[in-house]
């Protein structure tokens, strides 16, 4: 599972992520150890934008997501990796697979009352 400081179920995406994208990259640019350049990029990208993500520990499945943080371009390119390598995942990581759709059932919590949450938390531990 990829290392985070972060609660389980953002490692656990994260890993979800990861292999969906080493799908894609061995598939379409080759079988080597690793990520390709480009596919290491994105998967930076991703990992940047998930442990940024305003939610913070509520967070939702990007797909359930109301706040759109990837940019255009990086959207649609992890838009193309998940089209192609979410049917195959259920053949190569079938528990990933079935946890992801678990966790994609949950709504997204208003972030309004996150926010909120986390200030009360923020002030309460000085």
């Amino acid at each position: 599972m990829v290392e985070t400081p972060y609660p389980a179920h953002f490692a656990r995406e994260l890993t979800t992520v990861r292999a969906m994208i080493g799908i894609y990259c061995r598939d379409h640019h080759g079988k080597h150890p690793g990520l390709c350049e480009s596919c290491e990029q994105l998967w930076n990208y991703v990992r940047e934008r998930t442990e940024r993500c305003p939610f913070g520990t509520e967070k939702p499945t990007c797909a359930r997501c109301p706040v759109h943080c990837y940019q255009k371009e990086m959207r649609e390119r992890i838009r193309q990796v998940m089209r192609y390598a979410g049917p195959r995942m259920i053949w190569r990581h079938p528990w990933l697979t079935l946890v992801h759709k678990w966790h994609g059932r949950k709504e997204a919590p208003d972030l309004r009352t996150v926010r909120k949450r986390a200030g009360r938390r923020d002030t309460q531990g000085e």
